[in-house]
Protein backbone atom coordinates (compact mmCIF):
# COMPACT_ATOMS: atom_id res chain seq x y z
CA UNK A 1 0.00 0.00 0.00
CA UNK A 2 2.08 3.14 1.41
CA UNK A 3 5.42 3.29 2.81
CA UNK A 4 5.51 2.33 6.78
CA UNK A 5 5.74 5.81 7.85
CA UNK A 6 2.92 7.25 5.65
CA UNK A 7 0.95 3.88 7.13
CA UNK A 8 1.22 4.77 10.89
CA UNK A 9 0.75 8.16 10.39
CA UNK A 10 -2.82 7.44 8.83
CA UNK A 11 -3.65 4.54 11.43
CA UNK A 12 -2.63 7.72 14.00
CA UNK A 13 -4.86 10.32 12.61
CA UNK A 14 -7.89 7.51 12.10
CA UNK A 15 -6.63 6.91 16.20
CA UNK A 16 -6.75 10.54 17.05
CA UNK A 17 -10.58 10.73 15.06
CA UNK A 18 -12.13 7.64 16.76
CA UNK A 19 -10.36 8.37 20.45
CA UNK A 20 -11.75 12.13 20.33
CA UNK A 21 -15.21 10.95 19.20
CA UNK A 22 -16.11 7.71 20.99
CA UNK A 23 -13.34 7.29 23.41
CA UNK A 24 -12.78 10.57 25.52
CA UNK A 25 -9.66 10.91 24.20
CA UNK A 26 -8.23 7.39 24.97
CA UNK A 27 -6.85 5.55 22.54
CA UNK A 28 -9.21 2.68 21.18
CA UNK A 29 -6.97 -0.64 20.35
CA UNK A 30 -7.35 -2.30 16.91
CA UNK A 31 -10.24 -4.33 18.12
CA UNK A 32 -12.29 -0.96 18.81
CA UNK A 33 -11.71 0.45 15.29
CA UNK A 34 -13.11 -2.28 14.14
CA UNK A 35 -16.56 -2.68 16.38
CA UNK A 36 -17.24 1.07 15.42
CA UNK A 37 -16.55 0.36 11.84
CA UNK A 38 -18.96 -2.69 12.51
CA UNK A 39 -21.52 -0.12 14.28
CA UNK A 40 -21.57 1.86 11.22
CA UNK A 41 -21.97 -0.73 8.60
CA UNK A 42 -24.99 -2.11 10.73
CA UNK A 43 -26.76 1.16 10.85
CA UNK A 44 -28.85 0.58 13.63
CA UNK A 45 -29.30 2.79 16.45
CA UNK A 46 -28.38 0.75 20.09
CA UNK A 47 -27.18 1.47 23.14
CA UNK A 48 -26.61 -2.06 24.22
CA UNK A 49 -25.34 -5.23 22.32
CA UNK A 50 -25.42 -9.04 23.64
CA UNK A 51 -21.94 -10.38 23.66
CA UNK A 52 -23.10 -12.70 20.45
CA UNK A 53 -24.02 -9.51 18.85
CA UNK A 54 -21.21 -7.75 19.45
CA UNK A 55 -19.37 -10.55 17.83
CA UNK A 56 -21.36 -10.26 15.00
CA UNK A 57 -20.50 -6.76 14.34
CA UNK A 58 -16.92 -7.37 14.14
CA UNK A 59 -17.72 -9.88 11.77
CA UNK A 60 -19.47 -7.84 9.86
CA UNK A 61 -16.64 -5.09 9.87
CA UNK A 62 -14.06 -7.18 8.53
CA UNK A 63 -16.22 -8.39 6.06
CA UNK A 64 -16.40 -5.24 5.15
CA UNK A 65 -13.15 -3.89 5.33
CA UNK A 66 -11.66 -6.98 3.34
CA UNK A 67 -14.45 -6.91 0.08
CA UNK A 68 -12.46 -5.28 -1.59
CA UNK A 69 -9.53 -7.72 -1.74
CA UNK A 70 -11.71 -9.75 -3.14
CA UNK A 71 -12.13 -12.25 0.35
CA UNK A 72 -15.90 -11.49 1.10
CA UNK A 73 -18.81 -10.46 -1.32
CA UNK A 74 -21.76 -8.55 0.28
CA UNK A 75 -24.97 -11.02 -0.21
CA UNK A 76 -28.28 -9.50 1.64
CA UNK A 77 -29.65 -7.90 4.72
CA UNK A 78 -31.71 -9.98 6.83
CA UNK A 79 -35.21 -9.00 8.33
CA UNK A 80 -33.40 -7.50 11.38
CA UNK A 81 -31.64 -5.38 9.16
CA UNK A 82 -28.20 -7.30 9.57
CA UNK A 83 -25.54 -7.14 6.27
CA UNK A 84 -24.42 -10.75 5.55
CA UNK A 85 -21.56 -11.72 3.30
CA UNK A 86 -20.45 -15.08 1.59
CA UNK A 87 -16.67 -15.69 1.62
CA UNK A 88 -14.86 -15.84 -2.39
CA UNK A 89 -11.22 -16.44 -0.58
CA UNK A 90 -10.45 -18.38 2.41
CA UNK A 91 -7.73 -15.80 4.14
CA UNK A 92 -4.30 -16.67 3.76
CA UNK A 93 -2.60 -18.10 6.89
CA UNK A 94 -0.68 -14.92 8.64
CA UNK A 95 1.21 -14.43 11.53
CA UNK A 96 -0.52 -11.84 13.97
CA UNK A 97 2.04 -9.33 13.04
CA UNK A 98 0.64 -9.77 9.32
CA UNK A 99 -2.97 -10.06 10.36
CA UNK A 100 -2.65 -6.85 11.57
CA UNK A 101 -1.28 -4.40 8.94
CA UNK A 102 -3.45 -6.21 6.61
CA UNK A 103 -6.48 -4.79 9.29
CA UNK A 104 -4.84 -1.42 9.75
CA UNK A 105 -4.16 -1.40 5.89
CA UNK A 106 -7.61 -2.02 5.44
CA UNK A 107 -9.05 -0.08 7.96
CA UNK A 108 -7.16 3.07 6.22
CA UNK A 109 -8.36 1.90 3.05
CA UNK A 110 -11.91 1.91 4.47
CA UNK A 111 -11.56 5.56 5.95
CA UNK A 112 -10.13 7.09 2.67
CA UNK A 113 -12.99 5.78 0.95
CA UNK A 114 -15.60 7.28 3.54
CA UNK A 115 -13.75 10.70 3.03
CA UNK A 116 -12.52 10.70 6.84
CA UNK A 117 -9.37 10.63 5.83
CA UNK A 118 -7.41 11.77 3.18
Amino acid sequence: MENQKQLKNKWNEILMLLSNKFNDGQDLDLEGVIYLIGLQELGQIQSKFKKDQKIDLMHIAICKLLEPLGYYQFNYTDQEGWPHYKTLTKLPNLKSGEQTLLMKEAIINYFIEKQLIQ
